[in-house]
């Protein structure tokens, strides 16, 4: 027996028991060595392995293998019973943290991970690690109310924390910096981080005073300034907005194709100000339909590296919340030059396309050009064209009415194309809250996505593929909007839930198609698992994201896709312009292709992280507010909807959809378990059940507007259906069920969502924000599911 080989076989022996000690007679057993030579030898060979740092022994000869130690970055989230989670992989299961192996670390940052215990296989618990240092903190500054105080030598204040991530730890501020008065909004820099001495303590230094804590809207404004997303225009930005003309000059249209005749409408909602695309239709003399999408010319006027442009860059989008807009450019140009308003020359970006009978771009042309809307429509107004048949409005519109019935008819057959190719249609009730002039919210109203919206919807998808598709083919970098084929793991496991429900998905795991998934909403389609499934299928996909090679669109069935119809408030849309200025002025050979290649892969990750913050901030400033209108309604009874099941209990949704959650300890009709795989809660004496998509009847009992949260309890918990979901056992009295009364919830609440979407509206969202408002939807996080359950919106490439 050779050395080399007696070693590996010693070594594979080792690795598959690592955490255990074997004597030399052990390991002769075990390795079925026989006879006094090969006794000999293993000594030999476990000596020779020591020396190497291979294998250790303990005091009583037994040998260890000595495991490599592994240390991998991820982002840590934290408990409040002081352990926590690293994700670092979305494939891999998290790493569980201790108490005493945290560093301290504050849910969010960035930390380097050392491997204690690795994942045992066939095990459902993921590996065991220590924190050895923090690489990035996540929290830098923080926004709050100052309270002056003399309590601690050093320290002249205190800030009022309301993120529900550091409710456990106290801000001080020290005398080094700004010197605040009660009341008054501050943004704190972080001087010191929590540590032994002082685990729950923070230390702050006051660098700006943002207003009075009193002030309408300050609520908001601390929202924004937590989240880092830049709300004022520096002064050489607004300067340099300033000195560009409100008209198009006559130099500015040469070598552009005029098609001010032609009668192009914008169609938004009746609020929006900065109108970036417009559109146009006709049936041509083939029978196949002339479709002309022309979005606003924004790259025309921010110029590569000018100030207006690295502003831009820095915020990524304009962020839409509930009274208010960030918008990425100032309102000289989103809702001036760079708005489509009617009857005034403006320049565009054009995408024509002459589509058949069955839904296929068959020839498309990609141009700038010189534009006029001729008139400025809203949802509303059409709606009352193409599906009220109202005569008032039709008359009102007359020339324009034979053109809207075209562009429903292409709407229909562009939207059968999409379905018959497998994209896949998630659709959510909409809500707006309105506030009033103290920016305290009155009333939450739900829109109805009519015909319009789902028309616009369907051309705006159109132009993007349209466009994406041209560039992929002629092989020059470029952004595009990707959403990646679904992880196999998670779709093997999706298929097995769905099992459960008599449905069975034709395909393999490891080849899933959209069209698949598509299936599986249809065979549910108005069943009473319909919900529970639909949230199943969200959360085993991929967020969307920004990159530089072209991935396709999951969700869409596309093969191609990019974002090219929001110049105005995305800066990957602006940038997508410039590239075809670039390509169309410059050809696309390899002087051409260098230009921008090195530089697209850091624009896509940068603009897809600016995209989740602003998502983050439209989502939180939503439950705020949601939470601030319900405070008015405590004590009332509602209808609702489970929204999800967790094994601290329920979260529901009302029909206005404010969502809050029913804990299990207040569910004391009797004693619940949690039934993962069934996402759902069972009674252990009376076998009542709850799962997603269960209708329930509630009252509010509590409200907390700072952190976000609104309590009900179940009022008809005798009404709901019973099932045998629960395990067998034995000896049932003896089991420690999941959480009765405990259950911590901090990590769940308002900390992030589980639901992914994977279709694309307009140009990229699942709300129309234009008009003001933020869905918000499911704000608790799933740590099952955390990685890749961050807002629908996020996988959602809808019109806002």
């Amino acid at each position: 027996m050779s050395e080399a080989n007696l070693q590996e076989q010693i070594l594979t022996f080792l690795q598959a028991h690592p955490d255990r000690t074997y004597s030399v007679e052990q390991l002769t057993d075990e390795l079925h060595f026989t006879g006094a030579t090969a006794f000999t030898f293993l000594v030999k060979e476990l000596a020779n392995m020591e020396r190497k740092k291979l294998v250790s022994t303990d005091d009583h000869d037994h040998f260890k293998l000595i495991q490599e130690t592994k240390t991998v970055e991820g982002s840590f989230h934290g408990n409040d019973k002081g352990f926590g989670f690293v994700r670092y992989d979305p494939e891999l299961p998290d790493i569980y943290i201790n108490p005493d192996n945290t560093q301290f670390a504050i849910t969010g940052d960035d930390v380097a991970v050392e491997i204690i215990r690795p994942a045992r296989p066939g095990s459902d618990r993921g590996p065991e690690g220590k924190i050895v240092s923090i690489v990035k903190r996540n929290y830098t500054q923080i926004v709050g109310a100052y309270t002056p105080s003399t309590d601690e030598a050093g320290f002249i204040g205190s800030v009022a924390i309301k993120d529900k991530k550091l409710s456990k730890y106290q801000l001080l501020i020290t005398d080094q910096g700004l010197h605040p008065t009660e009341g008054e909004v501050i943004i704190a820099e972080v001087a010191a981080y929590p540590e032994a001495q002082h685990p729950t303590r923070m230390i702050g230094i006051a660098k700006q005073v943002i207003g009075s804590v009193d002030d309408p809207g300050m609520d908001v404004l601390q929202v924004v300034y937590q989240h880092d997303v830049p709300s004022v225009f520096p002064e050489e930005v607004t300067d340099e907005a300033n000195r560009i003309p409100d008209y198009v000059t006559d130099e500015e249209k040469a070598g552009r194709v005029d098609i001010t005749d032609q009668p192009l409408v914008t169609i938004d909602g009746a609020e929006s100000k900065d109108l970036d695309d417009a559109v146009v239709a006709w049936r041509l003399p083939n029978g196949n339909f002339h479709l002309g999408v022309h979005i606003a010319d924004v790259s025309h006027y921010v110029t590569e590296n000018s100030e207006l442009d690295r502003e831009a860059f820095k915020r990524g989008t304009s962020v839409y919340l509930t009274d208010r807009v960030i918008p990425m450019l100032p309102r000289r140009l989103s809702n001036g030059i760079c708005s489509l308003n009617p009857d005034v020359e403006r320049l565009a970006m054009s995408c024509e396309m002459e589509i058949d009978q069955t839904g296929e771009i068959v020839n498309h042309k990609i141009f700038q050009s010189v534009i006029r809307s001729h008139a400025r429509m809203t949802y509303d107004a059409v709606n009352q064209i193409l599906e009220a048949h109202d005569p008032k409005t039709r008359e009102k519109y007359a020339d324009l009415v034979d053109m809207f019935d075209t562009m429903g008819d292409l709407h229909r057959i562009l939207y059968k194309h999409r379905r018959h190719r497998g994209a896949i249609d998630f659709d959510d009730n909409e809500a707006k809250i309105i506030v009033d002039e103290a920016g305290h919210p009155i009333d939450i109203q739900l829109r109805v996505r009519g015909l319009a919206e789902r028309m616009i919807e369907s051309f705006m998808l159109a132009a993007n593929e349209t466009v994406a598709k041209n560039y992929s083919q002629l092989k020059v970098p470029f952004i595009y909007r990707v959403h990646e084929t679904p992880d196999s793991d998670r779709m093997l496991s999706f298929f097995e839930f769905v099992t459960n429900f008599g449905v069975s998905v034709k395909g393999s795991s490891k080849d899933v198609k959209p069209k698949m998934l598509q299936d599986v909403l249809k065979k549910v389609a108005g069943k009473p698992e319909e919900a529970m499934v639909s949230v199943m299928m969200l959360r085993s996909m991929k967020q969307a994201r920004y990159a530089d090679q072209s991935l396709g669109h999951f969700g869409l069935a596309a093969p191609y896709y990019t974002h090219f119809t929001s110049p105005i408030r995305r800066y990957p849309d602006m940038m997508v312009h410039r590239l075809i200025r670039h390509y169309a002025e410059n050809g696309t050979g390899e002087d051409a292709r260098a230009r921008y290649r090195d530089n697209l892969p850091n624009i896509a990750e940068t603009t897809s992280d600016h995209e989740r913050r602003g998502i983050d901030t439209e989502r939180d400033v939503d439950s705020m507010k949601k939470a601030e209108y319900m405070a008015d309604h405590v004590g009332e009874t509602f209808e609702a909807v489970v929204d999800s099941v967790m094994k601290f209990g329920l979260f529901v949704e009302l029909e206005n959809t404010v969502e809050g959650l029913v804990h299990i300890s207040t569910m004391d009709d009797d004693y619940y378990e949690y039934v993962e795989k069934q996402l759902a809660l069972v009674g252990r004496k009376t076998k009542r059940t709850f799962r997603i998509g269960q209708p329930v009847k509630v009252q509010l009992m509590r409200v907390d507007k700072n952190q976000r949260e609104v309590d009900f309890k179940l009022l008809n918990p005798e009404e709901a259906p019973k099932t045998d979901l629960l395990p067998k056992r034995e000896h049932h009295d003896n089991y420690r069920g999941n959480n009765r009364r405990g259950g911590n919830t901090s990590n769940y609440r308002r900390n992030g969502n589980n639901n992914n979407r994977s279709n694309d509206h307009r140009d990229g969202n699942n709300n129309n924000h234009r008009n003001g408002n933020s869905n918000g939807r499911r704000n608790n996080n799933n740590n099952n599911h955390s990685s890749n359950n961050n807002n629908r919106r996020s996988t959602t490439d809808r019109r806002r």
